[in-house]
């Protein structure tokens, strides 16, 4: 887990957040740059993830959340 040194010392950010309503885990990355986390949330999406960047202390936080569409099981059925 990362740390960052923000106005109040070392701050460790919320590994999850709401937003809407709905539940985002942090992606445990604090990016430098907006521009470097919004390359981030661009891959992401790619893999059908719903995203939201965070400002906090001149840092950028990515967070994201994934619906489960399908459950695999393997094996045989109890019986």
């Amino acid at each position: 887990m990362e740390y960052f040194e923000g106005r109040f010392g070392f701050m460790k950010p919320a590994i999850a957040r709401r937003f809407d309503d709905k539940k985002f885990m942090w992606d445990g990355r604090i990016y430098e740059t907006e521009e470097k986390a919004k390359e981030m949330m661009k891959e992401y999406q790619t893999r059908n993830f719903e995203t939201r960047i965070l400002k906090e202390e001149e840092k950028y936080l990515l967070y994201t959340r994934r619906v489960v569409t399908e459950v695999v099981v393997e094996g045989s059925p109890p019986i």
